[in-house]
């Protein structure tokens, strides 16, 4: 590596390429009308209609585009209608946290809170494929189907994705807690607020939602959970239940994880397009699960770095190239159900429909790559930097052809072909934290893939890797792997209810 760090060379490079219902109208995050300052992204509050004191909060119109966001596995059972209503089908209340709770979960709200300072700064830059932002339209995305929304749902430009250890060693709490998360998650991405809402209710009491969101729309919203392999341990009686593919990651060469960064027994992943109400659900999700759950790590995101809607024009990674051209489309359901959804064969039964994910923090050394000649960045990538045509070619989808390119080049060493035809959906963003203390930006990209079965997705195209080029300029800091559980089918079921049946 040419930069002054002392990381180990030969470190697996970002996967940047190729492996790569009707329903309710949704609702806003309080008052409906909107000041005319909105259109910079950010919703004022208004006018309140005087029947938002009882907690309910109006919806608008979806936008149509959401309908193609569900997908239906041929091998997993079938579902109900997609268009089932989670705000108007009786959603529970989650249980409010005593006031002492709220107490200890001041210090982790004030960090949270900070984080969402950040994201509102990455919020700030837009790509030039759009003349409004996103967050805009306010759509909301169906929370009940097959699958879980946030996988093959088309990417939204925010994330907050927040790994959890579970501290309760009582099945029965936890599994209460699944509960009272998934009826909250249906509120918020149905635009609502949580339980009674952040005001009207009793003034001796802490009220059922935060409030950061009230004037919000739902912005797309979803709440995507995961299993850990830790939590399949002695303590929930889940042993003989754990899936084979749920397997500790190998070390890869040049890993330098971050216990601190890595792991987890429970995943949350929320995307959306405003920072806001992302950071928002997770808030919420860990406000509900205090003393029975703690925040073990988390990263914000911006700035999707691989979309699944290839009709769009093709976002781009920090380092200026254009990412996940070849990803898996969240309309393609044949490469969905062959790369994506867990099958009955697949095994285990509580797990069909689902998936699994890997999540790998990647940090660039972004002043050494901007020192860098256009010519070798084209090279390493094995793609122009303008059009993203691959060596060769003239346009971004032209097909690939392999020799023409170096044999450390990303491009060839991602590719299918030189991996056994393996491909994963990927869902990544780009993050800065701030500096590492030695004025060097802490940035690079949060990579998070889903796919059937770890060991014919993740594992050999990172192995390919280890000859990639790429490798001078980033490091893999963090690391998780998750169990992804199907969809929830209906205001009766639950995150996890298949596990713990």
């Amino acid at each position: 590596m040419s930069d002054e760090t002392t990381r180990p060379a030969g470190t697996p490079g970002p996967c940047t390429e190729e492996h790569g219902d009707t329903a309710a109208p949704p609702g806003t995050h309080g008052r409906t009308d909107r000041d005319a300052t909105t259109a910079a992204g950010r919703h004022g509050r208004t006018d309140r209609d005087a029947t938002t004191a009882a907690g309910r909060h109006g919806r608008t119109d979806r936008d149509a585009t959401t309908a193609a966001g569900r997908h239906i596995d041929a091998d997993a059972p079938a579902a109900p209608d997609s268009g089932t209503d989670a705000a108007a089908g009786g959603v529970a209340t989650a249980a409010a946290p005593s006031r002492r709770a709220l107490l200890g979960w001041g210090g982790a709200g004030l960090a949270l809170g900070a984080a969402a300072a950040g994201g509102a700064v990455a919020a700030a830059t837009t790509g030039g494929d759009r003349t409004a932002p996103a967050a805009a339209g306010g759509a909301a995305v169906p929370f009940h189907g097959a699958h879980q929304a946030g996988i093959a749902t088309a990417v939204q430009d925010r994330l907050h994705f927040a790994s959890f250890d579970v501290r309760t060693g009582d099945r029965a709490e936890l599994v209460r807690l699944l509960q009272d998360w998934t009826r909250a998650a249906e509120s918020m991405t149905a635009g609502n607020p949580v339980g009674e809402g952040a005001y009207g209710g009793l003034p001796e009491a802490p009220p059922d939602d935060t409030g950061e969101a009230l004037g919000l729309k739902p912005s797309r919203l979803t709440l995507t959970i995961g299993f850990g392999p830790s939590l399949f341990d002695a303590r929930f009686g889940l042993k003989d239940r754990r899936p084979a593919a749920l397997v500790e990651l190998p070390k890869f060469a040049g890993d330098n994880l971050d216990p601190a960064r890595s792991g987890g027994d429970l995943c949350v992943q929320a995307c959306a397009d405003d920072p806001q109400v992302a950071v928002h659900a997770i808030r919420q999700l860990a406000r509900i699960g205090f003393g029975k759950v703690a925040v073990r790590w988390s990263q914000l995101g911006f700035g999707k770095t691989s979309s699944t809607t290839p009709e769009a024009q093709t976002p781009r990674n920090l380092m200026g190239f254009k990412d996940g051209t070849r990803n898996i489309a969240g309309t393609d359901t044949a490469a969905l159900r062959k790369h994506v959804w867990v099958s009955r064969k697949d095994g285990p039964a509580w797990l069909v429909g689902g998936s699994y994910l890997v999540a790998r923090r990647i940090r660039m050394n972004v002043e050494t790559w901007d020192r860098t000649s256009l010519k070798e960045q084209e090279d390493i990538f094995g793609r122009d930097k303008g059009e993203g045509a691959p060596v060769g070619r003239a346009k971004e989808r032209d097909e690939p052809f392999l020799p023409a390119m170096l044999p450390t080049a990303h491009v060839r060493l991602a590719h299918p072909d030189s991996n056994g035809g393996a491909r994963m959906l990927r869902r990544g963003y780009s993050f800065t934290d701030g500096t590492d203390g030695l004025g060097r930006l802490d940035a690079g990209l949060f990579f998070l893939a889903y796919q059937r079965d770890v060991a014919h997705g993740f594992v050999p195209v990172q192995r390919s890797l280890a000859a990639d080029d790429l490798n001078e300029y980033i490091q893999h800091v963090g690391s998780a792997l998750y169990a992804i559980p199907p969809g929830v089918r209906d205001k009766d079921d639950w995150w996890g209810r298949a596990l713990f049946s």
